[in-house]
């Protein structure tokens, strides 16, 4: 009874990892084979026609043997993947077309490519790229924005650091497009575009969605420890200098706005226990809040509202005090 049951579990198993490889080696072809759409058509079909007929074999006939073409040409696809290297060079859209970097001499930091872009209401921009310096021993706030894009699930992840001289300098983990390009969670997720780190200034990053796009823009202020605040954002500056020296694909799951901060997290020591919404980002501040990263003497569903912001940035516009007139009335830690 025992060893069917183990034979069944077996044989699932089996049929499960042969369904799952599948349907990514037939994605990953549809989407990264080399050629004409047609000729990509044509690899994820001939390979999802393949993984059909190995599992129709291995379910009636549960033969090792039957998996061998599969499993031959899943390593020769899986070697073919490996081969493929994010571009260095490319005709990015503007936005995107600088990767940050920073020094670090004693407590300052100077960055270089700054973004500080003149938005319109129509969405065109006046380009602007600063190099700026920041007093690492006035570092006084860590807050969090999270601008909605695609109902409650899911949300843009925005960190900024807040300087004793009124300088706020916002992180935000980007698809670096390219000119006419477009973002795809799907697609973005079989090395379709790299990861561009940027800097920006609120008015910026934050302001491009809450006026512009008119964004549902959500600020948390956290409880962050000044020397965990300061490592965190000097492994930002690390990250940014080793992706201008090496750049690195873009991957909505793995590879995300909100999973490369917990990686740098991890980096100082201060990661969280893994949890779902990490990954399903909308609801990252519940989450935060029971670790007691949000002001707790508020209900959650109180931090979300008095965190609305996108009213506040559209009365007062994209200009010299707008992020102090976006954290009115939002609570401090």
């Amino acid at each position: 009874m025992i060893r069917r049951i183990l034979r069944s579990l077996f044989v699932t198993l089996i049929a499960l990892a042969v369904a799952g490889f599948t349907a990514w080696g037939a994605a990953a072809l549809s989407f990264r084979a080399p050629g004409s759409d047609l000729v990509q058509m044509l690899f994820s079909a001939s390979f999802a026609g393949l993984g059909a007929v190995t599992l129709y074999f291995w379910l009636r006939h549960r033969r090792v043997k039957r998996l061998l073409p599969l499993v031959i040409a899943s390593v020769a696809l899986l070697v073919w993947w490996s081969t493929l290297q994010p571009p260095s060079d490319g005709n990015w859209s503007p936005d995107v077309a600088r990767q940050v970097t920073g020094e670090i001499d004693g407590d300052i930091l100077t960055l270089n490519g700054v973004r500080n872009f003149e938005w319109q209401g129509d969405g065109s921009f006046v380009e602007n790229w600063e190099t700026r310096t920041y007093n690492l021993n006035e570092l006084k706030s860590t807050d969090l924005f999270l601008s909605y894009w695609a109902g409650p699930e899911m949300a843009h992840f925005i960190l900024s650091f807040g300087f004793a001289d009124g300088q706020y300098l916002a992180w935000s983990i980007e698809v670096r497009r390219q000119v006419d390009g477009g973002f795809s969670p799907v697609a973005d997720a079989f090395k379709e575009n790299p990861i561009v780190i940027m800097a920006a200034t609120e008015t910026d990053i934050v302001g491009l969605r809450t006026n512009i796009r008119k964004e549902d823009v959500q600020l948390f202020r956290l409880n962050s420890d000044p020397a965990a605040a300061r490592e965190l954002l000097e492994e930002y500056v690390l990250d940014s200098n080793a992706l201008a020296a090496a750049p690195h694909w873009y991957n909505s799951i793995t590879t995300n706005c909100t999973t490369v901060v917990l990686k740098m997290m991890r980096a100082i020591g201060n990661a969280p226990p893994f949890d779902w919404r990490i990954i399903v980002n909308g609801y990252l501040p519940e989450y935060g809040y029971e670790l007691g990263s949000l002001n707790t003497e508020y209900s959650i569903e109180e931090l979300r509202e008095l965190g609305s912001i996108s009213s506040k940035g559209q009365a007062f516009g994209i200009r010299p005090g707008y992020s102090e007139a976006i954290r009115q009335g939002v609570p401090a830690h």
